[in-house]
């Protein structure tokens, strides 16, 4: 995978001074986390019913995924509590959702339950544009719900509105 700056990995502490967290490259054995972090990824409204899993077999998310590696733009970063990933970013030019051109790549992020809330993703975030950036990409994007809680972040690590519907925002995050 083409997602390293000189291998760094950061520790992080969460922002409720719980625990350290080290943010580090995906490795190839643990490309098959994604489906986890997929399926976690779905936002879910209050009083709404979590989806079946196998609803990240549908095409038009199997494409955050498939073949992950492969691809020009495929970057992930990890959240590794000791050993246990319990978050995850990644990138990849693909006509997702958040699909503004095809020189732009998409963002996807999730974590695990326990772990949200606590300046994981803020920090998730943070590394893979600045990845990016080293990369020499001029640009990211993602889709997002209105809804989902996580706007917020993505205000504060310097994505911006370029296009909404009545359900989500297309953001953009110049580099």
């Amino acid at each position: 995978m083409n997602n390293c700056i000189q291998n760094k990995q950061i520790t992080y502490r969460t922002t409720d001074n719980q625990s350290d967290y080290v943010i580090r490259n995906l490795r190839e054995s643990e490309i098959r986390l994604l489906d986890d972090f997929l399926y976690e990824a779905i936002f879910i409204p209050k009083g709404t019913e979590a989806p079946h899993r196998d609803i990240i077999n549908k095409p038009e998310l199997r494409v955050y995924i498939e073949d992950f590696g492969t691809r020009k733009g495929d970057n992930c970063l990890v959240a590794d509590f000791g050993g246990k990933v319990e978050g995850a970013v990644w990138t990849r030019i693909m006509n997702d959702y958040g699909h503004v051109d095809d020189n732009t790549p998409s963002f996807a992020i999730s974590l695990l339950k326990p772990y949200r809330g606590k300046g994981i993703g803020t920090h998730l975030m943070a590394e893979m544009l600045e990845l990016l950036k080293w990369q020499g990409y001029r640009q990211a994007s993602l889709a997002v719900q209105k809804a989902n809680y996580a706007v917020k972040m993505y205000y504060n690590v310097g994505f911006k509105t370029v296009k909404e519907t009545d359900e989500e925002y297309i953001m953009v995050c110049e580099l």
